[in-house]
């Protein structure tokens, strides 16, 4: 398999570009050669090309740099640079002084979710880094969309060091935009749920996952897990020392690059979170969905882990190990969500990757109050409560619902988006 990272790409008239390295040339101006970092040939099959890209400078930006070390994990969150131009920026454009990307009632339409979610319920993010703004960003993102105050004071909001203090590690930006993010989409599907922000010291596994630890042991039945790195033959000592948790609903994303898998969506404790675009129309649901790919090494990522077992209740016979992913939710940055973020960022900006569908499902979750010994099985017992998605792929691959939407399970996707929280209450 591959890590999530490549080279800088461009489609549409827009770039995506990975935040150093090789990206420093590109945003230059300067043709980039390059294979992702770490690639391994663990599943040919999703082995990107080398590529020759030219990036001009606008477009959608990944937040974080690509991992250098091995065991090392990035988020998986991109911003639009433009946020006044959710669905395609436009060079030179002022940033947006109000949001213009999915708010929280876009997001209860699509979803068929109650708008006062997540009552008497304790959701947890983890993330790398400090964001030093998250508590005065979140209050912002709450008070434009008519949300209920979620403060330390008001004991809503908990952030706390991997190891509970509150001594916290170095600020990052780029990490900073992803606790925006995360934050955001636990006010939008949750609001009325308790919060608490669990930063590591560095973005490596096992920091993350301490943080996953200390999440549980703070009384977080929800955890959102918005990062990933390549998979290792340590995955599955990881999955006991960090995501077993009986009747904990964990999420994590799949991964932004496309067909490949990546860790801790792997993880057989763990609910894998695919991506979607999302987009309003007039069907009687409102909206139609299908799998996020901006080209074959971006987008939502999914297939056959290595390492990890299967489930037993995953039942698709392509993958005699884990299959990734489980759900999905909107990810495509030019279908993105409005985020509040201050540190390293200006304000209103537009967000998407399957950094954004983690949460959103952790907090569906939540709104479901999700009780069971392995809450990631429930959407498995419940099909029919779920929204299936059915066109897109991010790759190719064989079997083809690894990496292509059709009816009933796929990849990319998983069992759909939820339609209610039917699906995600045990």
């Amino acid at each position: 398999m591959r890590t999530r990272h490549g080279a800088p790409r461009t489609r549409r008239g827009a770039s995506f570009v990975a935040i150093g390295g090789a990206a420093a040339l590109a945003v230059a101006g300067f043709a980039v050669n390059a294979m992702p970092a770490g690639a391994s040939t663990a599943h040919p099959a999703a082995q990107p090309a080398a590529q020759t890209t030219t990036v001009k400078g606008d477009g959608a930006v990944r937040n974080c740099a690509t991992p250098l070390v091995k065991g090392e994990m990035a988020c998986n969150a991109w911003h639009v640079v433009n946020p006044s131009q959710p669905h395609g920026a436009k060079k030179g454009a002022k940033p947006a002084a109000t949001p213009s990307g999915f708010g929280p009632s876009d997001l209860r339409s699509a979803y068929n979710l109650p708008a006062n979610g997540g009552a008497g319920q304790t959701i947890a993010i983890v993330d790398a880094y400090d964001d030093p703004n998250a508590e005065a960003d979140m209050a912002t993102y709450r008070k434009q969309y008519g949300l209920p105050a979620c403060t330390t004071a008001s004991g809503c909001f908990k952030k706390v060091s991997q190891t509970g203090t509150t001594k916290y590690p170095k600020a990052d930006s780029g990490w900073a935009g992803e606790i925006s993010l995360d934050l955001d989409m636990v006010s939008a599907v949750a609001p009325n749920a308790k919060v608490i922000l669990v930063e590591a010291t560095t973005a490596s596994m096992g920091n993350l996952g301490t943080s996953v630890n200390e999440a549980v042991k703070l009384g977080a039945k929800y955890v959102s897990n918005s990062y990933g790195g390549g998979e290792s033959s340590s995955d599955t000592s990881y999955d006991t020392k960090y995501f077993k948790h009986s009747g904990v609903a964990i999420t994590a994303s799949s991964g932004d690059s496309g067909y490949g898998v990546e860790y801790p969506a792997a993880s057989q404790y763990v609910t894998a979170v695919g991506g979607t675009s999302l987009k309003k129309d007039s069907s009687t649901r409102g909206w139609t969905e299908s799998t996020w790919s901006t080209s074959s090494t971006e987008g939502a990522g999914s297939g056959c882990s290595s390492y990890d077992p299967k489930p037993s209740w995953q039942k698709d016979t392509g993958c005699s190990k884990r299959t990734v992913a489980d759900v999905s939710a909107v990810a495509d940055p030019y279908t993105g969500v409005a985020v509040y973020q201050t540190y390293g960022g200006s304000g209103w900006a537009v967000y998407g990757g399957t950094s954004a569908s983690s949460p959103i499902i952790a907090s569906v979750y939540a709104d479901g109050g999700a009780a069971g010994t392995n809450p990631s099985s429930d959407p498995y017992a419940h099909t029919s409560s779920l929204n299936d998605v059915t066109s897109g792929s991010n790759g190719t691959c064989s079997p083809a619902y690894l990496c292509t939407a059709g009816k009933g399970y796929d990849g990319p996707t998983g069992l759909g988006t939820p339609n209610g929280v039917t699906a995600f209450k045990g």
